[in-house]
């Protein structure tokens, strides 16, 4: 072998043998475990960060092991290809969206394919081909005819930059997720997925998954909300109709001193009919920040109506306001204000001088202030008339009942989950696969003439849809009656395609099934690695999808993926790797330089997966050192010719202490990469084993033998994450057969026994000494030596000796 390590030669070459054997390439086999390892699929935005490379870097590591332990390993790789940032790259450049999008997946491609990762690229998919999109197209006709989809009039978050509609999880801070423009409320049509008719499984089937993140289950089921509380009616001074409201706090209900609608409620837009300031205030609440968690921060502010809701109990009359934190679209548009005990209640009354009224107290009879502020623990109820004296849960079931005894409200479960707003008013998308007819209303698209086709040659301004101006797209015959009728415009939210393309990914190429039986092989996904900000929107909706998928007899599994780990960003000078802040780091000129196993390398030991990653160009020069490193103690070994088998009877102390070494390293790096995916630690005892291999200096032949074994170690262990290295040096250690295809190296139990081990001794539980004794020592002889240590002995002085606490094997405490 060359003395010199060559990173170039040796990643092509070695990527060349995997494309030469079909390395990756894998098919059903019944006979074997499978092991499906997947990443969450790249947007093609031109070339790939940092970000990308750390993520995919950590699935590859994963992906090698799992088959290294004689799974059969699927890793396939695809591309997220609708979405906004084409049509503005179209804008910005010219040309069609399509164009853009195809010569960055080329591109993309050949960057993963530099740096080593091992897909079977035969299952790639790309979201945007009319063959991949076609069946969440029939797919939704499907749940078109379940009634799991409709379309109404909805308040929706328009986005007034990207002329879309946003889900409430894309509304960042009151602006669009990717413009980052002022989000406005308004009213249209949109298609909906009947989400919330899996609410409840939704949130149940979150205890089932064990090898998700408490963090993001704790996500979901926020998101999810599910609250019992009691719904309940006021009548309305003057209106027939009452106003419907639900609470989780019944025993709250004899301190409402206000009520609040939405400024699109029908009291309110009546109201504003005859009040031009009102009106204008109306107006003013519609482009204010629509997401739910703006409304916590955002200052309170509102109107009176100039009407009044009656007390259901007291016959009490309750001003109605409009304020910018009631939402239409949540619940009935409707609260009941009890500012004596709700923070954001407290705080609207107090701006707006409204009664403030105490009707919970502390259980323990402790005082409690309401002027400084609510009052919003359980407690013991007060100035709350038949009520008085009873506790949270007494209070919530005697109102409960008193309102369900009168037919004038009922204990329900409420769910802060809405609805999945599906349809975007924009060109770069999976058409909706919808004909509306005027005689037969809206009717889905049969499946012998799907897909609906987006049409990729079209001049894109960026005002609007094209498909809008294109009759050529939208004049379509009704599929029932026949009569000329109009295709639907709108396209999916892109979030739809990436729900579901790792089940595709089982059978990219049928072009008669959205799925088939391989994806009852591969189903569910073992481990899927991928970034935290995809807990709600990503991972929500693919749990969902798979339901769906299941329900309609496509799919046995429940949940789309067992385990799931949730990287850290790639971090440089303490902030987030960004464009805007200048400090992005181009991986493709450190794979010019320094090699793709080099980067592989760093981007596993800097930090943990879970953990943020500080960019570090020393780090990479490290690595870059410790593979030339490695290089040369096999080129050094290899020069000095062959070496006899292993024999442990003929070992000195030395050599017994390496091949110990060895099999402990074994042990940690099996337990770091296959049960805790610390990478860093695993990469850490490999160095340290390199280490202690190259201090060997023995050249007998048992001494030649057990450097052998721990270069060969050396090489197995770091094979997953530095592959091409690894690769050639397998080889000019002797081996015929490819590493990609070697067995995870199997512990020597005998080699872990000691013959002499360390003791920790402790003086009253601090530690004080360590002795080195025979590892078969009684408790006697450690008690003795514990007791000689010259150090221990200066802590004991004179001290009596009160007792010596001998753990075998572990420690000696003596207490004094």
């Amino acid at each position: 072998m060359d003395a010199n390590y060559h990173p170039e030669t040796v990643e092509l070459a070695a990527q060349k043998d995997w494309e030469t054997a079909h390395a990756f390439e894998v098919d059903e086999d019944s006979a074997k475990e499978k092991f499906y390892c997947l990443t969450m699929f790249p947007y093609p935005s031109g070339q790939l960060h940092m970000g990308h490379v750390r993520v995919f870097t950590i699935s590859d590591v994963i992906a090698r092991y799992h088959r290294m332990l004689g799974k059969h390993v699927l890793q396939p790789m695809g591309w997220d290809a609708f979405g906004m940032p084409a049509e503005n790259a179209a804008i910005k450049r010219g040309i069609p969206p399509a164009q853009w999008t195809y010569k960055n997946i080329d591109y993309m491609r050949g960057q993963l394919k530099r740096l080593g990762y091992g897909y079977d690229w035969r299952r790639e998919v790309t979201t945007c081909r009319p063959e991949y999109y076609r069946w969440e197209q029939w797919l939704f006709t499907k749940l078109f005819e379940k009634g799991l989809v409709y379309r109404k009039n909805s308040i929706v978050n328009w986005d007034p930059v990207d002329q879309t509609v946003l889900a409430n999880e894309q509304v960042i801070d009151g602006r669009g997720w990717r413009s980052d423009a002022l989000v406005e409320r308004r009213e249209i049509p949109q298609w909906f997925m009947k989400i919330t008719a899996y609410a409840d499984e939704l949130l149940e089937s979150l205890d089932e998954l064990e090898g998700w993140p408490d963090s993001v289950k704790t996500m979901q089921r926020n998101w999810i909300g599910r609250s019992t509380g009691l719904e309940l009616s006021f009548d309305v001074a003057g209106e027939s109709d009452p106003l419907t409201v639900f609470t989780t706090r019944p025993d709250t209900l004899m301190g409402v001193t206000y009520m609040a609608v939405a400024a699109e409620h029908p009291l309110a837009l009546k109201a504003a009919a005859s009040n031009p300031k009102l009106a204008k205030f109306l107006e003013e609440c519609r482009t204010m920040q629509a997401a739910e968690a703006a409304m916590e921060t955002m200052e309170k502010k509102g109107m009176p109506l100039g009407i009044s809701a009656i007390h259901p109990i007291s016959g009490d009359e309750i001003p109605l306001w409009v304020a910018n934190f009631v939402l239409m679209n949540y619940g009935t548009g409707a609260v009941m204000a009890v500012p004596g005990h709700d923070h954001r209640d407290w705080e609207f009354a107090t701006k707006h001088g409204l009664t403030i009224s105490q009707v919970v107290t502390a259980a323990d009879g402790s005082p409690t202030d309401i002027s400084e502020g609510a009052f919003v623990a359980h407690g013991k109820l007060v100035n709350s008339g038949e009520f008085d004296g009873l506790d949270f849960e007494q209070a919530c079931a005697a109102i409960t009942e008193r309102f369900e005894s009168t037919g004038k409200g009922k204990s329900t479960i409420n769910y802060r989950l809405r609805d999945w707003g599906v349809s975007r008013q924009r060109y770069w998308g999976t058409p909706i696969p919808i004909i509306y007819c005027d005689a037969c209303g809206a009717v889905p698209v049969p499946a012998d003439q799907l897909p609906v086709v987006l049409p990729e040659d079209v001049e894109f301004t960026g005002v609007g849809s094209p498909l809008k101006d294109m009759p050529e797209f939208y004049e379509a015959p009704c599929p029932k009656c026949g009569k000329a009728a109009r295709r639907e415009t709108d396209t999916f939210d892109t979030f739809v395609e990436s729900s579901w393309y790792f089940a595709r990914y089982a059978c990219p190429d049928n072009d008669q099934s959205m799925l088939d039986e391989r994806a009852g092989y591969w189903l569910p996904v073992d481990q899927y690695t991928g970034g935290i900000e995809h807990a709600i929107l990503h991972l929500l909706y693919a749990r969902f999808f798979q339901k769906l998928m299941r329900d309609v007899g496509l799919s046995a599994a429940s949940e789309p993926f067992t385990n799931l780990l949730t990287q850290g960003m790639v971090l440089k000078d303490g902030a987030k790797m960004s464009k805007a802040k200048g400090n992005t780091v181009d991986p493709q000129a450190l794979l010019e330089k320094y090699g793709a196993d080099t980067v592989r390398l760093f981007m596993m030991f800097a930090a943990p997966p879970e953990q943020a990653l500080e960019w570090s160009d020393d780090g990479v020069q490290g690595s870059y050192r410790f593979l030339k490193r490695l290089w040369h103690a096999v080129a050094n070994y290899n020069a000095a010719g062959a070496a006899e088998p292993l024999d442990r009877d003929k070992f000195s102390a030395d050599q017994k202490e390496l091949h110990r070494k060895t099999h402990e390293t074994i042990a940690k790096v099996s337990d770091d990469l296959g049960r805790r995916y610390t990478f860093n630690t695993a990469i850490a005892s490999s160095m340290e084993l390199l280490n202690s291999a190259s201090r060997l200096q023995d050249d007998s032949a048992q001494g030649r033998a057990v450097l052998r074994e721990a270069l060969e170690t050396v090489v197995l262990l770091l094979s997953p994450i530095v592959p091409h290295i690894a690769h050639e040096l397998w080889h000019a250690l002797g081996h015929e057969s490819s590493v990609v295809d070697a067995s995870w190296p199997v512990i020597d139990g005998e080699a872990l026994v000691r013959d002499v081990i360390e003791v920790i001794v402790q003086v009253n539980g601090k530690l004080r000494g360590r002795i080195s004794v025979a590892s078969d020592a009684d408790n006697a002889l450690l008690e003795r030596l514990a007791l000689a240590d010259e150090n221990v002995q200066r802590f004991v002085d004179s001290k009596p000796i009160r007792k010596v606490i001998v753990v075998p094997g572990r420690l000696v405490n003596v207490v004094v």
